[in-house]
């Protein structure tokens, strides 16, 4: 979904101005999807790209519930479906059959997307999909990706587009760098700060205060983690 948003965030940028991506050293599967949409895309000689695919994992940790912790689950529910997904039992056929159409359902919008961006057809762009990933050289050699180059190389890229010399244009970057002076007193009041209400609370009441601000982090967000938390001691 987030590639998707971005997707879209390029194409009506597209409208107004030209839109160049350099790839740095990776931009592979989420990162090919925005990219490929761009006026030029760079790559670097060894960029990891492309990795056009998609698949779903739906863990089944049934036995091991049941055999090694002696846990059985039973359940309410409002729908056939209501449950799908749960970790605590295995897919149904029904359910790997949804599971399996929403997979195919995505990897042909993503196909879709690179076919418009490439200017390729369907037929091609599955051909050198299937979740495959390549380097910047090889990427350039099938049609993901335009130049090979530096991010300067992109800048420039861009500017002739726009028809801008060195002159009309200045580059920011974001998020904006700190200074050297800068990044060392960030972290010294840091260091400060956690050593005085470690000593001031106590090392297990300033881990529980963390554990508790992290938590209020997470608040609105969908989550995925075990029921515990761990902690080295030496």
């Amino acid at each position: 979904m987030a590639s998707e948003v971005i997707w879209r965030e390029i194409s009506l940028l597209r409208k107004e101005k030209p839109v160049v991506v350099s790839m740095g050293d990776v931009a592979a599967s989420g990162g090919y999807y925005i990219a490929c949409n761009a006026d030029q895309v760079f790559a670097n000689t060894n960029t990891i790209t492309g990795s056009i695919g998609v698949f779903s994992v739906v863990p089944n940790f049934q036995s091991f519930f049941k055999n090694k912790l002696g846990i059985t689950f039973d359940g309410v529910k409002t729908a056939p479906y209501a449950d799908m997904g749960s970790s605590d039992k295995p897919l149904t056929e029904a359910e790997k059959r949804f599971f399996q159409a929403s997979v195919d359902s995505i990897y042909d919008t993503f196909k879709s997307r690179v076919a418009a961006g490439r200017k390729k057809d369907m037929v091609y762009i599955d051909s050198i999909a299937q979740g495959r990933v390549w380097t910047g050289v090889r990427a350039k050699e099938i049609g993901l990706v335009d130049r090979i180059g530096t991010l300067q190389d992109a800048i420039d890229a861009v500017a002739s587009l726009a028809k801008m010399n060195k002159n009309d244009y200045r580059i920011k970057e974001y998020p904006e760098k700190k200074t050297f002076f800068q990044q060392i007193m960030d972290g010294y009041k840091k260091s400060i700060s956690s050593d005085l209400l470690k000593e001031e609370m106590g090392v297990d009441m300033y881990r529980t205060v963390q554990q508790v601000k992290q938590v209020r982090q997470w608040v609105g967000l969908p989550q995925a983690r075990i029921p515990f938390i761990t902690t080295a001691q030496f």
